[in-house]
């Protein structure tokens, strides 16, 4: 018999077939639940989406009421969870684990591009939401993994690293493909290690850095920025520790930032566009005035 739930949540234009598998893979004698939502339903808006996997959730629940669930998110997979456990605080004792693999939880940077006054074309206004906050309350309440791809110094190719980050998840990094990591063999030993000791991961980093990376995270419309641009930016704070705030202006005139330690670590980097500038410029303004 079963000892748990596997979900396994596929992501934006991609089906359920690959994310099964691995599922399979992970619970081989599991009773594994991939819904699967249409690939061209992923293109247009998250709620209908939110709304078929809370059906399949609630039938089983009433299937299989003692069973404790396995969450499994890849990209917009794992925002779906991030909302439905938001919604349904109710479900949460029945949680053993949430993993979230390669999940823009800072807001994909690829979906502000795309609509970046927000006016809500397709599902890119649904990916370009911050739940970096909603991501590290449900971390703080049950084990959370995040799993980020790195193949470029910063991202995997369609999510950036630190835009899968937040606050009290374990947070590991593969040299896949955002792609790739809907089903790598490499996820099963980590998955499958966390499981077997599932803790909590790190309060939010202490001291000037984190205090400086949470003032811009606060910005209104900010999005996370790939580090490859950071050599183009120059210093306009410089504080006691050797730690910089860096701007930098690309050729359409979005204005980047970035916050670098003293030994040249980029802690973060974010971007708004036009509408969000000034929000952006009171914030540097206020660092610069800072002791």
């Amino acid at each position: 018999m079963a000892d748990f739930l596997l979900f396994m949540q596929h992501g934006w234009a991609d089906q359920a077939q690959a994310i099964a598998g691995l599922g399979r893979q992970l619970a081989p004698d599991g009773v594994v639940v991939a819904p699967d939502l249409g690939w061209w339903r992923t293109w247009w808006r998250m709620e209908p989406l939110i709304e078929t996997v809370e059906r399949e959730a609630i039938a089983l629940q009433s299937q299989y009421p003692d069973l404790p669930w396995r969450l499994v998110g890849h990209s917009m997979g794992g925002l779906i969870w991030l909302e439905l456990l938001d919604r349904h605080r109710d479900w949460w004792p029945r949680v053993h684990s949430l993993v979230l693999i390669a999940s823009p939880v800072g807001g994909a940077d690829l979906g502000r591009m795309l609509d970046p006054l927000g006016w809500g074309v397709g599902i890119a206004r649904d990916l370009g939401r911050n739940r970096r906050d909603l991501a590290a309350r449900i971390a703080a309440a049950m084990p959370t993994l995040v799993i980020a791809g790195d193949i470029d110094g910063g991202s995997d190719g369609t999510v950036l690293v630190q835009t899968t980050r937040c606050d009290f998840a374990q947070f590991v990094t593969l040299p896949y493909s955002h792609p790739a990591l809907k089903n790598h063999p490499a996820l099963i030993p980590v998955i499958q290690q966390f499981w077997a000791d599932p803790q909590p991961g790190p309060p939010p980093e202490p001291g000037l850095i984190g205090a400086i990376c949470d003032r811009l995270r606060q910005v209104p419309g900010i999005t996370d920025a790939h580090p490859r641009d950071l050599p183009k930016a120059v210093p306009l704070c410089h504080f006691p520790d050797g730690t910089t705030v860096r701007t930098w202006r690309n050729p359409w005139g979005v204005l980047h930032v970035f916050v670098v330690d003293a030994v040249g670590i980029c802690h973060y980097g974010g971007f708004v566009g036009v509408a969000d500038r000034s929000g952006l410029a009171a914030a540097l303004t206020e660092l610069q005035e800072s002791p």
